[in-house]
């Protein structure tokens, strides 16, 4: 009954994380008719604060090639996709505190494609955050890019293109920063890349979007909307144990993790089409409820889901002694699904989340959304151990194994004890002392609605898709110096993992600093944020299929061109 309890806990922490009463939010600043002079990527405040960041004044340069690859993914599954250098996920960067990145891009991509890279989670200057076109033009087939930035915060971070859905394609990779410094006592370090795979398998992420885009209002007399709309009140079935659809997948046999949910192994649906209707079902994923996102767990059907770039089938294999205390840090570089991640046989101490301290917990398992980072210690016993990340709502599994003695390996739809044990996500974890913003009154308050839904898939923010041929039409104002209040209203009966780029947030008065978090189907999340990095930023929905649909808005500085400002 325990797990059950702790399950529900969860819920309702993870929606009600520093939510409070909805204080009059601001829109603007002044004369609501006059047009606001926004700060420009490239303008002089932007090099300014640049200049305040510690620097070492050491340069680690690379280039990173982004151009089609056959990737071998183990287990005789080879799929055609984009990555950077022939692999993913792509060649770990890591840095000290205060080292300058100068990494060039070269755009090898097919058909004229343009890209770009994003360095998610570094509060970096403005012009090199890789978000074309609000903070440069995209970077054009046969051309090469150079980002140079100071990354002046440790932690665990990763990068990926802003551009269309490629981030469901294999350019990814990890971001290491370092902390010289460091107050953690560990032996070894081990990342841990989490992703859900389609590309040259099933299809592309551009095939997944066009189907998805179409939406669902013309599927006959179905209700499409009933897994999701029956589970808005989810939270609130007390000790219903919302873990039973996880465990109905133990009959899967050694398919390798792939995900047999509705549809089959060539990615076409069991289902037929309703009739009179031409709507494909290749990628959709229906009924994907999950208890602990608060009822529809997800859009897409992934064939495999992918730790470190493996299969299940043929697994990566971390290998150490008995006794080690190693460090994990766990991305989810994935498109479209959480992951609840445990290790078998093993209690997991959270350390940090986006990079930044935490109160240490100890924990059985961790819920990781799109986007999200963890970091977490583990003292490693004698033996054979599956690292299991379950696909929230999905009926299946990415593993990778931890070898520190002899043994067999589990089969790899193995489902360790720990997955329903004490689960965790970022609601219910506190900042450590030396990163917990200073009390401090509210200067602006937004209120920002997440709506949309699947019928239409017309995902958004405050009602307006994000147009990317206007990207300052109807910006979230902030001026540099505010301490800044999003509550994040979940009007929609999904959850979506909120991230917001060149900073990071709050959960709450005293919750963990983040860039991104999870908001659960009509549910509010307030977040506080110090505006102290310049320039045009994007607040976005980091379910790539949400976001290009246009759940993305603009946060942008106001220049201070009034008495007293």
């Amino acid at each position: 009954m325990n797990s059950i309890n702790r399950r529900s806990v969860l819920l309702a922490g993870l929606g009600a994380a520093g939510a409070g009463a909805l204080a009059a939010c601001s829109n603007g600043s002044g004369d609501p008719s006059a047009e606001p002079t926004l700060i420009s990527p490239h303008g002089p405040q932007v090099a300014a604060v640049d200049k305040k960041r510690k620097s070492t004044g050491k340069v680690q340069k690379t280039t990173l090639t982004a151009a089609p690859a056959v990737l071998d993914l183990g287990g005789g599954v080879m799929a055609k996709s984009w990555a950077f250098s022939g692999r993913t996920p792509g060649k770990e960067l890591r840095l000290s505190a205060g080292d300058t990145l100068a990494a060039e891009l070269s755009n090898q991509l097919p058909n004229k494609t343009t890209t770009s890279i994003h360095w998610h989670g570094v509060a970096l200057r403005a012009d090199m955050d890789g978000v074309p076109p609000a903070t440069q033009a995209a970077v054009r087939a046969g051309s090469n890019y150079t980002y140079r930035f100071i990354a002046d915060t440790p932690g665990t971070y990763f990068f990926h293109p802003h551009v269309g859905v490629q981030l469901d394609r294999g350019l990814y990779a990890p971001l290491i920063v370092e902390d010289p410094r460091e107050p953690l006592t560990y032996d070894d370090e081990w990342v841990v890349v989490l992703d859900d795979w389609v590309d040259g398998v099933t299809g592309t992420p551009d095939e997944v979007f066009a189907e998805l885009k179409q939406g669902m209002g013309d599927m006959g007399g179905m209700d499409m909307e009933s897994p999701s709309s029956s589970s808005q009140n989810m939270g609130d079935m007390g000790g219903m144990d919302m873990g039973s659809s996880s465990s109905s997948s133990h009959d899967m046999g050694d398919m390798g993790g792939m995900d047999m949910s509705g549809g089959s192994m060539d990615g076409m649906s069991a289902s037929p089409s309703p009739s009179g209707g031409g709507m494909s079902m290749r990628f959709m994923l229906m009924h994907s409820d999950s208890g602990l996102l608060g009822g529809d767990a997800g859009d897409v059907k992934y064939p495999y889901h992918l730790i470190n770039g493996r299969v299940p089938a043929a697994p990566d294999v971390y290998t150490a002694k008995p006794g080690t205390r190693v460090r994990l840090r766990i991305i989810n570089a994935g498109g479209d699904t959480a992951y609840r991640v445990a290790l078998g046989g093993h209690k997991m101490t959270i350390t940090h989340t986006d990079g930044f301290p935490i109160q240490h917990q100890q924990v059985d398992a961790v819920l990781v959304g799109m986007g999200e980072r963890y970091d977490v210690l583990v003292t490693l016993t004698d033996g054979v151990f599956p690292l299991v990340a379950l696909a929230e709502g999905k009926n299946a599994t990415g593993m990778a194994l931890v070898r520190t003695g002899s043994g067999s390996a589990p089969k790899p739809t193995v489902r360790p004890a720990e997955l329903n044990g004490m689960i965790t996500s970022a609601s219910q974890l506190k900042a450590a002392d030396d990163a917990r913003l200073s009390p401090r009154k509210a200067d602006r308050v937004h209120r920002i609605e997440l709506t949309g839904d699947m019928a239409a898939y017309n995902w958004a923010i405050n009602g307006k898709r994000f147009d990317m041929n206007e990207p300052t039409a109807n910006p979230i104002l902030v001026e540099e110096g505010q301490r800044v209040r999003l509550d994040l209203v979940n009007d929609t009966t999904m959850w979506h993992p909120m991230h917001l780029h060149g900073h990071t947030y709050q959960l709450g008065t005293d919750g963990p600093r983040k860039d991104t978090t999870i908001v659960l189907p009509k549910k509010t999340v307030s977040v506080y944020f110090d505006a102290d990095n310049p320039g045009q930023w994007m607040l976005h929905c980091h379910n790539a299929y949400h976001g290009e649909a246009g759940m993305m808005a603009l946060v942008a500085y106001q220049a201070r061109n009034r008495v007293g400002k």
